[in-house]
């Protein structure tokens, strides 16, 4: 709910052209307009003052700050599915599935994961496209525990952070790191994707509301196609 009235005060804020030093709804305006709590509209205004877009006045309100107006659509700031990702830029997204297997984790994935090596996992790989145009291939790793049930029951071609909430792993903030790399080999021979680099490796680790780290991600963007924006300020 918190985020949905994020989006919905971000959609406020550019519908009405605020400007550095204008002035916000009051919280009690955007209770009634949105249909909530007061105190849901003040989660998501927090969540504002900490990027920076807005700043409290004490008895005066809140207020657009000079980095307001410098808003970036789909911040890497905010935590997005791949899915989520590729909707909102316009693309018509379709996946294939290259593989699912449940295996053991080793060291790398137990550090990520917070897990015992050789527990169990789920290690899915996919290509996601974009108007049929592979944009992104994603290696991604979370504690078998996580996704029960056998793994053909399972449709792995939709958003696994969906997924994961379904199962009460409501995935909502990460630890990413990002690199340009080239594609591994082995997969730019086997799925027919040489000649597409470099790529932008996002690696990170999905944490829950919970504070579990249920997803290990390494997601390869393809360069020439995909970027990603941040807000830079003091």
């Amino acid at each position: 709910m918190v985020e949905r009235v994020y989006d919905q005060v971000q959609e406020l804020i550019s519908r009405l052209g605020l400007k550095p030093g204008d002035r916000l709804n009051t919280e009690a305006e955007l209770a009634e307009l949105f249909g909530v709590s007061r105190s849901t509209v003040r989660e998501a205004l927090r969540l504002f003052e900490q990027e920076g877009v807005v700043h409290a006045v004490q008895g005066q309100g809140r207020f657009i700050s000079a980095s307001g107006s410098l808003r970036v659509e789909r911040p890497m700031t905010k935590y997005e599915s791949i899915t989520e990702v590729l909707d909102a830029r316009g693309y018509r997204v379709s996946s294939a599935v290259l593989d699912v297997t449940i295996g053991r984790a080793d060291d790398e994935e137990a550090e990520a994961l917070r897990i015992e090596p050789g527990a169990e996992v789920i290690r899915l790989l996919r290509i996601r496209y974009g108007d049929e145009e592979p944009l992104v291939v994603s290696a991604n790793t979370l504690p078998r525990a996580t996704l029960p049930g056998p793994l053909e029951h399972r449709d792995w071609s939709g958003s696994l952070t969906a997924a994961l909430a379904a199962h009460g792993h409501q995935v909502n903030a990460s630890l990413a790191t990002i690199s340009a790399v080239e594609l591994p080999e082995e997969w730019q021979q086997k799925y027919k994707l040489d000649g597409l680099g470099p790529w932008l490796l996002v690696t990170e680790v999905g944490m829950s509301r919970q504070g579990d780290r249920v997803l290990y991600a390494a997601d390869y963007h393809r360069g020439s196609e995909m970027s990603f924006s941040v807000l830079r300020q003091r």
